[in-house]
């Protein structure tokens, strides 16, 4: 069996709800969707027990009915688990920060704030980014739905870049 068989066993094996929801889609990457109720112990499990202790990236998605963010961590060996949160609300979207275990995460986090919307819990107060200090609070420019005809009605039009 190869690592990356065993790796989706194990996680499996460990939360048997992601059986559906996981499949190895190349030969080094495992992609899993978990409810947020799960995120902390799935990411703690990856981190401790199977040792995914590089954080590649972080990314949001608004998928029209809901939000998700997408936590791509990887092993020494290469192998790579995406691991897709889906958020509990559309309306009031958060997160919790993983800026304690991976201080890199700042930078995904502040753009889920700017680009989405998203709450991150435990964010320290920093500079906005990647959107400049003058954008109009509210305007989430990676949001379905959002359009720059949005900046032109506010006071001002768009914000200069």
């Amino acid at each position: 069996m190869s690592d990356i068989e065993k790796t989706k066993e194990n996680l499996i094996q460990k939360f048997p709800a992601l059986a559906e929801k996981t499949q190895i889609t190349r030969e080094t990457r495992i992609w899993t969707e978990i409810p947020f109720e799960l995120f902390l112990p799935v990411f703690n499990y990856l981190l401790t027990d199977l040792h995914f202790n590089v954080l590649c990236a972080i990314t949001g998605m608004d998928e029209v009915t809901q939000f998700s963010v997408i936590y791509h961590l990887a092993k020494e060996n290469q192998l790579v688990v995406s691991l897709k949160v889906i958020l509990a609300s559309k309306e009031k979207p958060f997160i919790n920060t993983i800026t304690d275990t991976f201080p890199a995460a700042d930078i995904y986090e502040r753009e889920l704030v700017d680009l989405l919307g998203i709450h991150v819990n435990g964010l320290k107060e920093g500079n906005r980014y990647p959107l400049p200090d003058n954008w109009p609070q509210g305007e989430y420019p990676l949001r379905k739905g959002w359009t720059a005809d949005r900046l032109k009605k506010k006071e001002g039009g768009a914000p200069n870049a």
